[in-house]
């Protein structure tokens, strides 16, 4: 937490908060945000989700970054809204899993966590630490990755970090959730241009100021040679077998130290 105190006091001062107002969103005692900004306390887990929550910012980068160097660039606009998290018992993050039949629901309850909680969750222990969730892919476009894979998108922070030629899974307000390969720098003309694997479809473009949300994809899940409804469900089915059985490992390990 070697970025924690200056962090707090900085967003403090980006909403012109005194001490006292940011104490009382915090339900907390005024001495108390004193002392984290000064750093001779630290906040618990709980009060850390919050000022996350409060100021729209990622848990990691609240933590390990220092904001107030990290600005993003004002020329680049967009809607982009940092998401809300669900964790596990042991407080890490976990992997929400976004169906294409709740493709629509998330538009309106991505920034929702009571949403969140109602999606099917999972982890995967060889990712490095981030914040990640899982989309179902729906149709040919993005080929020879099939129907009802299922991508593992790593959240992006701010649209400016997009990479040419690199696939993303988008949320936007007029496209919905898409899966493609992302062309075209922000900082030019504000402009993404689209592009699918599949030839047959063609390039179009989107604004940057349409983008909700951006995942960097990291991981494809896939089966071969089923239908697409059929792979979403044995694809989720592993994931949890998968969870659960790295949880009985945790609990395993636990016990014999």
């Amino acid at each position: 937490m070697e970025y924690i105190h200056a962090n707090l006091k900085f967003l403090r001062k980006s909403k012109e908060w005194t001490q006292e107002e940011f104490a009382d969103k915090l339900k907390i005692k005024r001495s108390l945000v004193g002392a984290y900004e000064e750093g001779r306390a630290k906040p618990n887990y709980e009060v850390l989700v919050l000022i996350a929550k409060i100021f729209e910012v990622s848990l990691e980068n609240l933590i390990t970054k220092n904001l107030e160097k990290h600005k993003a660039p004002k020329k680049a606009v967009s809607n982009m809204k940092v998401l809300s998290i669900t964790v596990d018992k042991e407080g890490n993050e976990n992997i929400e899993i976004v169906p294409v039949k709740a493709a629509a629901g998330y538009l309106n309850g991505y920034a929702d966590p009571e949403y969140l909680q109602e999606l099917k969750r999972f982890s995967l222990p060889f990712l490095s630490k981030s914040t990640y969730r899982a989309f179902e892919i729906k149709g040919d476009s993005m080929l020879p990755l099939p129907s009802g894979s299922i991508v593992v998108g790593e959240y992006v922070e701010h649209i400016s970090d997009i990479k040419d030629g690199q696939t993303y899974v988008l949320v936007s307000k007029n496209e919905g959730i898409v899966y493609k390969r992302i062309f075209n720098k922000v900082e030019e003309n504000e402009t993404l241009i689209l592009r699918s694997d599949n030839l047959s479809y063609e390039p179009y473009s989107i604004k940057a100021d349409e983008v909700l949300e951006i995942w960097k994809a990291v991981v494809h899940l896939s089966y071969a040679n089923k239908g697409s409804e059929s792979s979403f469900q044995n694809i989720v089915s592993l994931m949890q077998d998968m969870k659960e059985e790295i949880e009985s490992l945790k609990k395993d390990k636990h016990t014999l130290n």
